[in-house]
């Protein structure tokens, strides 16, 4: 490699130019970026400076082939000529950008789904394999290998490239479907979840790094709302497509379904996907993974969520198992905190994400919106079932204003955030209506009120829909090029931590207040029926409310009621903090110009240097290895 010139231009800017030299001996490549102003540090003379970089493109003049005939070995696909005087977008058909849009659309959707399609399928498996031990396993396995994988499939992209590592997790999503369809007890299926759920973590977060390497800022929204769009539907359909399945075919077919839709999308990746390659090699690669973060956060996520897990389900929220397993990976996950601020090399997740307010801010706003949005997701079912009687797949159908409005939004604020560039206003505007949304859910009432019921769900679709991506958009606009991967990944990997959280703080506020009406239900009920709608059995004992003479069904119908109402008012109070906290997000101009980041360990390796070298100066964000195109 040539050595790395710099050039001083008139307002004090410096580019770092890269000429990087291939096996040939051509240099094919010239490498930008800047940073802001130094005055203090280079006192080279301008004329140097000038002299320096005429030599340094004097060199890649002569030593580049005519773009006509790229160098033997060079990937022209991956790697096109025209990338210093075009666009990565213009190099794309719209058939291309199309086609890769739908095989990320159905990677993520696959994975989403696979979070909720089992739901009312878990009867149904603990029957065939006559356990009833593993109920609770089926869906937490897949939760566990998800969230506690997603910040490391991130800085493995950004270790060994985009495309290589995302089309791993699709593999290893794939292959976990399969075992799981061809299960043949209930030990194989909860380990054949865990791996679809690995797999799936891959799949949820990396398509959009993925659009963020693809487009532009200000283009990302549109393509950001349609994933949005993707999350949100497979997300509440889930449970509709399952209980189809199970009752028209058989339970396997929820895994069946992943096979060839999963393998569409592969070779769609396969063939189209046009991202930079580092070709990392595989050993140096594997030593540059934070071994010991990754542990350190895989274990306490898999500690804290299994705690969660077991809370009130299989053990009580003050045994010695759910404390322990809550405080051992509240405390491995502080520890995850101190070594990769203080330790790591290239950490799983860097604390300079968190040195601004207004990534704070996201932060902030975004975990809140995934602690709201999934308690209507997964409580307005057991609404409908409990006090409406509905059984779980019509509850499904009931909750199709929310899901409908909510996917909807998310794809139309793609399109605003494209046009107008404008992505606080969507944040604060959504939160306040997910707070009207969620506070009219407490006005449901204890009977059967259809206006009410879809009206109110519209409402909190509509502020519910905005910001799955959106808080995301700001995340990136605020952070460097190079830390867009890590940020992504550590975004989703919260988000899922709140969205767990919220499920157990439900449950939680359901079982006391169902336990405080004890008494009263006893008074009606006596005392052997009411123990079944006691404290943690009430929300798996709902069936039995039809077979309750039709006097007592009212009375147990208005305790669920009470309950779920109180919960409501939780989940209102935390969508008005994300509501406040969305103030201190700062509205930052989303450039047109695409700056393709170039993945690699030579480029971890770059920023780490430069990071060091500019320590002691405020020199604005660091961006090494990035081409930058006007669209």
């Amino acid at each position: 490699m040539l050595p790395k010139t710099h050039r001083r231009s008139v307002d004090g800017t410096t580019t770092n130019v890269d000429i990087h030299k291939k096996a040939d001996g051509y240099a094919t490549t010239l490498e930008t970026s800047a940073t802001l102003p130094s005055p203090t540090r280079d006192n080279v003379s301008r004329d140097q400076q000038h002299q320096h970089f005429a030599e340094a493109s004097s060199a890649t003049n002569r030593s580049s082939p005519p773009p006509s005939t790229p160098p033997d070995g060079d990937d022209g696909a991956e790697f096109p000529e025209a990338a210093a005087t075009t666009t990565p977008e213009a190099q794309r058909t719209k058939l291309e950008t199309t086609l890769v849009m739908v095989a990320l659309c159905i990677a993520l959707f696959l994975a989403a789904l696979d979070m909720t399609i089992v739901t009312t399928a878990v009867p149904t498996i603990s029957a065939h394999f006559q356990s009833t031990s593993g109920y609770v396993w089926i869906g937490s396995a897949y939760m566990l290998g998800s969230a506690a994988l997603v910040p490391t499939w991130g800085k493995l992209s950004d270790i060994f490239g985009r495309k290589p590592i995302l089309m791993t997790a699709v593999v290893v999503f794939w292959v976990g479907s399969l075992i799981c369809a061809l299960s043949t007890s209930m030990g194989m299926l909860i380990a054949a979840r865990a791996l679809q759920g690995v797999g799936g973590g891959g799949t949820i977060v990396l398509p959009n790094i993925c659009v963020a390497d693809l487009f532009s800022p200000r283009r990302r929204g549109v393509y950001f709302g349609f994933l949005g769009m993707i999350w949100a539907l497979a997300s509440a359909i889930g449970p509709i497509i399952g209980g189809a399945f199970t009752q028209r075919v058989s339970w396997r077919w929820c895994f069946w379904i992943n096979l060839p839709c999963g393998g569409l999308a592969f070779f769609i990746l396969l063939f189209f996907l046009k991202l930079h390659n580092p070709r990392t090699p595989v050993g140096a690669g594997l030593v540059a993974i934070d071994w010991v973060g990754n542990v350190l956060i895989i274990g306490g996520t898999i500690m804290l969520l299994m705690g969660l897990e077991f809370g009130g389900s299989q053990f009580p929220w003050d045994s010695a198992t759910v404390i322990c397993l809550i405080v051992f990976g509240a405390v491995t996950i502080g520890i995850f905190l101190v070594y990769e601020s203080r330790v790591a090399k290239f950490p799983v997740i860097p604390m300079r994400l968190f040195n601004t307010t207004t990534s704070i801010a996201t932060y902030v706003t975004s975990s809140l919106h995934a602690f709201t949005f999934i308690s209507g997701s997964y409580y307005m079912p057991l609404y409908f079932q409990s006090v409406l009687g509905a059984n779980s797949l019509l509850s499904g159908v009931y909750l199709l204003p929310f899901v409908s409005v909510m996917s909807l939004m998310s794809a139309f604020i793609g399109f605003f955030i494209n046009k107008t560039g404008k992505y606080k206003i969507v944040i604060t505007s959504g939160l306040a209506c997910s707070t009207l949304g969620f506070g009219l859910f407490t006005y449901l009432g204890d009977r059967p009120h259809w206006d009410r019921i879809v009206l109110f769900q519209m409402i909190a679709g509509l502020g519910i829909g905005p910001n799955f991506q959106a808080p995301l958009i700001a995340l990136q606009a605020n952070v460097a090029p190079g830390d867009i991967g890590a940020a992504t990944s550590s975004l989703q990997f919260v988000r899922q931590l709140c969205t767990a959280t919220s499920v157990a703080v439900g449950g939680v506020v359901i079982a006391n207040r169902m336990q405080a009406q004890q008494g009263h239900l006893t008074a009606v009920l006596g005392a052997d029926v009411a123990r079944l709608f006691a404290g943690t059995d009430a929300a798996s004992n709902v069936n039995r409310i039809k077979e309750l003479p039709v006097d007592d069904r009212q009375t147990v119908k208005t305790a669920y009621w009470n309950s779920i109402q109180i919960m409501f008012a939780v989940f209102t109070c935390s969508c008005f903090l994300g509501f406040l906290a969305s103030f201190l997000i700062k509205q930052n101009t989303l450039s047109k110009q695409h700056t393709e980041h170039k993945t690699g360990l030579q480029t971890l390796t770059a920023e780490v240097k430069g990071k060091k070298e500019n320590s002691d100066e405020e020199t604005g964000e660091f961006s090494p290895m990035t081409q930058t195109f006007e669209k």
